[in-house]
């Protein structure tokens, strides 16, 4: 009984040790870490008949070309493969559409050219982790895997890795189907400056790599799209970064920024005066910037401008007051004149008002001015008949 247990037991460890009889020609399974190599055995195929057990698939160094719907089936265990390094040029819809529990996926050191737009799909969104580094052959493959990440519907997605694809811009929105994507790299790249755009959606993003590209600097535009990202990590040295004054509004977010920036990698690659010498703290003359110091110049004239001109103003109305002050007594003569006209005027409006609203007033004027009318038709015609009030005087013709 006991000889029976121990035949079974070294059985297990020779299997977990060497090549079980189920493994696909040219593997090595391994039964204790459920995981099977086939390591640079010139394979043109993804092998099959990979056992059922099996939760890591490591196959690299071969000259498989694709990946088709049909490479990886009934493998529902499985949670990572590696397939870097195989030339791969191609992978087809739903490659990976039957790995229901994959949650790495490693394709780097492939030349893929073409990515079917479903090729990234799998059920369920397990996939966290996908290495693309040195994967892409082309900018259609850049445009293709833009479109993989939009349709495979990757928002479990938390680590991508770009690095070394000689990626000259990223397209805007790229990432923006990623929104629980925590780390992107993008190292070893030839990007020159960030979009806008290029970032949007990202907003649990905790780690941005862009060092070793052909940044000389960074615009206003490219500091705002970093600027949304928040307080994250963001690796910026081992560009080559001109020390120039168009330089200088990148010092000054290095200094400001909310971002927790590498800042002691970030150094000057030109001129050679300022080789290596760090980004954080250099001064505007050092990089030879001049537009600041002629606007402060600028800013110091204007202000006293203002104050010479406060002083002239107030020298004016110094003088103003003091000729009121000596023609107070004719400014005093001219405002009681002023006072006793209007008076005059108002008081002619008051009698105006008093005798139109007064209908007593309104008869009393009606009968003189009939009784005026009578008398003037029984003199003669050379008289003239003058009004005052309420009394008629007759002025009889000269002798």
């Amino acid at each position: 009984m006991c000889v029976s247990a121990v035949r079974v037991l070294l059985g297990i460890l020779l299997c977990a040790q060497y090549q079980c009889l189920d493994c696909p020609l040219g593997c090595e399974c391994f039964a204790i870490t459920r995981s099977v190599k086939c390591v640079s055995k010139d394979l043109l195929t993804v092998p099959q008949n990979i056992p059922g057990y099996v939760r890591t698939v490591i196959i690299t160094g071969n000259n498989i070309h694709g990946v088709g719907s049909d490479s990886f089936t009934e493998l529902e265990n499985v949670t990572n493969i590696i397939l870097s390094n195989n030339g791969l040029t191609e992978m087809a819809s739903r490659s990976f559409s039957a790995l229901i529990n994959l949650r790495f996926l490693d394709l780097s050191g492939n030349q893929l050219a073409l990515i079917h737009p479903e090729s990234l799909s799998i059920p369920g969104s397990p996939l966290q982790e996908l290495n693309l580094s040195r994967a892409l052959h082309n900018f259609t493959a850049l445009t293709d895997l833009t479109t993989a990440l939009r349709w495979g519907d990757l928002r479990g997605l938390l680590h991508l890795d770009l690095s070394g694809n000689q990626l000259a811009l990223l397209p805007p929105g790229m990432f923006s189907h990623l929104p629980n994507l925590k780390q992107l790299f993008l190292s070893h790249n030839s990007l020159t400056a960030v979009y806008a755009g290029t970032f949007s959606g990202m907003n649990h993003l905790e780690v941005l790599d862009l060092t070793h590209n052909a940044f000389s600097t960074f615009r206003q535009d490219d500091l705002l799209e970093l600027e949304k990202l928040g307080n994250i990590q963001i690796l910026l040295g081992g560009n080559p970064y001109t020390c120039s004054c168009e330089i200088h509004r990148f010092v000054t977010w290095l200094n400001e920024s909310r971002a927790q920036a590498d800042v002691d990698a970030v150094r000057c690659a030109s001129p050679g005066a300022l080789i290596n010498m760090k980004l954080r703290g250099l001064g505007l003359q050092a990089i030879g910037c001049i537009v600041p110091v002629q606007t402060e110049v600028t800013d110091i004239t204007l202000h006293t401008s203002y104050v010479f001109l406060g002083l002239v103003l107030g020298f004016v109305g110094m003088v103003f007051l003091f000729v009121l002050y000596l023609n107070r007594k004719g400014m005093k003569k001219w405002i009681i004149e002023m006072r006793d006209a209007c008076r005059d005027v108002m008081e002619g409006y008051q009698y105006r008002y008093e005798i139109d609203s007064d209908p007593r007033l309104g008869r009393i004027s009606a009968h003189n001015g009939s009784s005026i009318r009578h008398s003037a038709l029984s003199l003669p015609n050379d008289t003239c008949i003058i009004p005052t009030d309420t009394q008629v005087k007759q002025v009889m013709p000269s002798q």
